[in-house]
């Protein structure tokens, strides 16, 4: 009886220590489950999403639904009148500078008072930009700043916009990529130096083009350097009803994130009618929501025979309806707006 006991205590033992090995093959496996599907997931992310940053939009923040029209800044009606036929109100609205001109408070208060910021594109159009960095200019940019300054409300500035085109004085092929980011320091740090610490500072480029007449460059040559940029903006147009989002901006912002991980901004777009204004206005924002960029400017202003107002009903209500949509729905992604 005792060795029958004793050899079923000893099966016993070992059948506990049997299912204890099995217990810990199965968290073993367990745990290697989930390893491989965290790290599949973290494939799949870096698959889909290589172009986001640590400084896009966070949920809850603020997302931007701009517009440009062409009776800024001397009035604010065709604004209003845009949101009217949109039924929603802009939240960030922008005007274009000669140089020289001063800072245009009447227009960024009309904004401030609903609900906007201001976004200005200082031109410096037939400007000498090595004199610009030399400081040849300072006491312009000084009376700028301190009106900047004095303004106290957020204000967003951008300086030569679309340098890396061939269409402006300050441009490639007109003035060296050296010579703007020199300017572009020199003027970021007069800014700072007046205390106008309610600029917020937009680089903008344009759209990367290696297959048109003359080829628009990738920016990389006009970076200014992280501590002199806060957010990067993007100009570009849908002229074809085949193109996409990611067509269209797709490798200017594979560019960008080169460069640095700072928040983007479509800072000038718009849809050509042949393009098909409703589906194109769609992808817009459906492009910048997956993309997890800030927002757009639409450029509603007609130029050298190009139509880029909303022209029909339909186009309206797309605009509209994915304005809404997207100042509504949550970022794309988590991390901290800049």
């Amino acid at each position: 009886m005792t060795d029958f006991r004793t050899r079923q205590d000893s099966r016993s033992a070992a059948r506990r220590a049997s299912r204890r090995r099995a217990n810990r093959t199965r968290k073993f496996v367990y745990l290697g489950v989930i390893v491989a599907v965290l790290i599949i997931g973290a494939a799949v992310v870096v698959r889909w999403a290589p172009w986001r940053s640590s400084s896009s939009p966070a949920a809850g923040s603020v997302r931007y639904l701009g517009v440009f029209e062409p009776d800024a800044p001397t009035s604010y009606a065709q604004v209003d009148e845009f949101a009217q036929a949109i039924n929603w109100q802009p939240n960030l609205v922008s005007y274009y500078s000669a140089w020289n001109t001063p800072f245009q408070a009447g227009f960024a208060s009309s904004a401030t008072k609903h609900g906007a910021l201001t976004l200005v594109q200082i031109d410096p159009k037939n400007v000498s930009l090595a004199k610009i960095a030399a400081g040849g200019y300072d006491s312009y940019l000084r009376s700028y700043a301190t009106a900047v300054k004095a303004f106290h409300a957020k204000v967003v500035l951008s300086f030569g916009h679309e340098m890396n085109g061939n269409w402006y004085s300050w441009s490639n092929r007109h003035t060296p990529a050296k010579v703007f980011v020199r300017a572009w320091q020199h003027v970021v740090t007069v800014f700072r130096a007046a205390g106008a610490t309610n600029a917020t500072w937009l680089w903008t480029v344009n759209i990367v083009d290696q297959h048109s007449a003359i080829p628009i460059a990738s920016p990389g040559p006009w970076w200014p350097g992280a501590k002199y940029v806060d957010w990067v903006g993007i100009d570009g147009y849908y002229y074809q009803s085949s193109q996409d989002f990611a067509q269209v901006f797709g490798p200017t912002i594979a560019a960008v994130r080169e460069l640095t991980g700072d928040p983007i901004l479509i800072a000038e777009t718009g849809v050509a009618p042949s393009a098909g204004q409703p589906a194109k206005i769609s992808d817009l924002f459906s492009g910048i929501h997956s993309f997890g960029l800030l927002g757009l400017v639409w450029f509603d202003e007609n130029t050298q025979g190009r139509v880029w107002r909303i022209n029909s009903p339909a186009a309206f209500r797309a605009f509209g309806q994915n304005a809404q949509e997207f100042v509504k729905r949550p970022a794309a992604t988590a991390s901290p707006q800049q």
